[in-house]
């Protein structure tokens, strides 16, 4: 899985391509990562890329040249363009669920804006996915950018140590929080491990994890939480 990362600062993936699994898929060809920076293809004596918003108001936007010029430029580095993401406060919000069908993609190229945000017919012009982390702003979107190829490395077969783990994370099945997990030691500071998961008894394990789920999800996403197996049509088989 390849992610071209087209930003004013492209220094701040330095530590973050450098630590844990990330580097790990790189090292082992699984995850191929480049940085572009948009002031590259700026033109003018002093490589501006940002303006004054017409209207008046507060801040910069980015101009729609340097990021049009680097977007045709990236897209041609490759067999094909790949699937063009802005990371937006404005786009629709990541979850498993997106994530799972992007996973499945070979290429993201993805936009990642600052100041103010980008003039809009950049959105218009080259019509990117727009994708928010959630409802919140961030200082850019390199940290929101982060948290995408978080999300979308754990799916590329041979990322993860244990190949079955990611199935049984939270929302990976019907939507669900995934249960409480312990290790030793059994007892700390007075808090100890249900005795369930301690007597051997699989059946009686899987049992209690699929309702500590259930219970979890209840109290932290609210009673009323559509879970996957109240989606079902009427008349579903269970």
């Amino acid at each position: 899985m390849r992610f071209d990362l087209l930003t004013l600062f492209p220094d701040l993936f330095e530590s973050y391509l450098q630590q844990s699994l990330l580097k790990k898929a790189i090292d082992r060809g699984l995850v191929e990562i480049h940085r572009w920076n948009f002031r590259d293809w700026a033109t003018g004596r002093h490589q501006s890329v940002d303006d004054k918003p017409y209207g008046g108001g507060p801040g910069m936007l980015i101009r729609c040249q340097p990021v049009f010029d680097c977007v045709e430029h990236v897209q041609c580095q490759g067999a094909a363009p790949g699937r063009l993401i802005m990371l937006t406060p404005a786009g629709q919000t990541l979850d498993q669920r997106l994530v799972e069908s992007l996973s499945h993609e070979s290429r993201f190229v993805l936009l990642c804006g600052r100041y103010e945000g980008f003039d809009d017919r950049i959105r218009q012009g080259l019509a990117p996915l727009e994708i928010s982390i959630g409802d919140y702003i961030t200082n850019g979107g390199e940290v929101p950018a982060m948290v995408l190829i978080e999300t979308l490395i754990r799916l590329v077969p041979g990322v993860l140590g244990d190949e079955t783990s990611s199935q049984y994370e939270s929302f990976a099945e019907s939507g669900v929080l995934e249960y409480p997990q312990f290790t030793r030691p059994r007892e700390f500071r007075g808090m100890t491990v249900p005795d369930v998961l301690l007597n051997g008894n699989h059946a009686e394990i899987a049992h209690w994890r699929s309702a500590a789920s259930l219970s979890r999800t209840r109290e932290r996403r609210g009673p009323d939480t559509p879970l996957a197996d109240e989606r079902k049509e009427p008349g579903a088989c269970p």
